[in-house]
């Protein structure tokens, strides 16, 4: 396994990834502008091999391509040479695609969160099986990683791990401006909500969903009230709704 790590892309997902990989891999990013890749730097923390994509050569190198979807084209005619093997982290872009416009003697589809900063992301994958204890070998050093059957499951876990941080943000900001709209003030309101949050990710790895919450709902209870509100706001079809449009957006792009 190469311990040099070459992202193409230096955006935020880019970012996110190599300061979980900084401490046990040789980091190289190629973009556009020597001045992004400079602020990527300092960013990081440490320092990184800057390159820019016109005709960099990607012979052998084990990539990690993080440009937007819409990019995949106009990036891929501007390398040259053949990868060792590329870790997409591209929501929606398919192996095939992939395939098309990179020269890759191996192709991994990885769908990481912006937990990996802080080495905590779920990370799904799936693509060229003799490349899967890499895979989770690589991302597995910014969190959990899970081998997908299949396309069209890591294009659903996208919908869940890849976007979920959104939607639990927006819970997060909800919960606490509900506390904020009965008389708590903020600053304790939002200590109150990390601390739920930091407590219920632990409580959620041995516990199914629906244990946990007849555990805290006693009959005619607060959590028994607060829990009816949410029912009546439709928030479970919401969520699976969620998923739905998300994973529908995630076959188009």
């Amino acid at each position: 396994m190469s311990k040099t790590i070459t992202f193409i892309g230096n955006g935020n997902m880019a970012l996110s990834i190599a300061k979980g990989l900084k401490s046990d891999y040789k980091i190289e990013v190629v973009g556009r502008s020597l001045e992004k890749l400079e602020k990527f730097e300092k960013e990081l923390g440490v320092s990184i091999e800057k390159n820019l994509i016109n005709n960099f050569n990607i012979e052998n190198k084990t990539i990690l391509f993080c440009v937007k979807p819409a990019n995949v084209e106009e990036v891929g005619a501007k390398l040259k040479g053949k990868a060792r093997v590329v870790f997409s982290v591209l929501a929606g872009t398919s192996l095939e695609k992939l395939r098309k416009n990179i020269n890759s003697n191996a192709v991994v589809r990885t769908m990481p969160n912006l937990a990996a900063s802080v080495k905590k992301s779920m990370t799904t994958l799936t693509g060229d099986a003799e490349f899967e204890q890499e895979a989770h070998a690589i991302l597995g050093s910014i969190g959990s990683t899970r081998w997908l059957a299949s396309e069209k499951e890591i294009d659903i876990a996208t919908a869940l791990a890849g976007s979920g941080p959104a939607y639990l943000a927006l819970i997060a900001e909800a919960l606490t401006d509900g506390a904020v709209k009965e008389g708590l003030k903020r600053d304790d309101a939002m200590a109150i909500m990390r601390g739920l949050f930091g407590g219920f990710g632990e409580l959620i790895q041995g516990v199914h969903p629906a244990l946990l919450k007849d555990g805290v709902m006693s009959p005619g209870g607060t959590t028994a009230a607060g829990y009816a509100a949410l029912e009546e706001g439709n928030v479970r079809n919401s969520c699976i709704n969620a998923i739905n449009k998300a994973y529908e957006k995630a076959t188009k792009l």
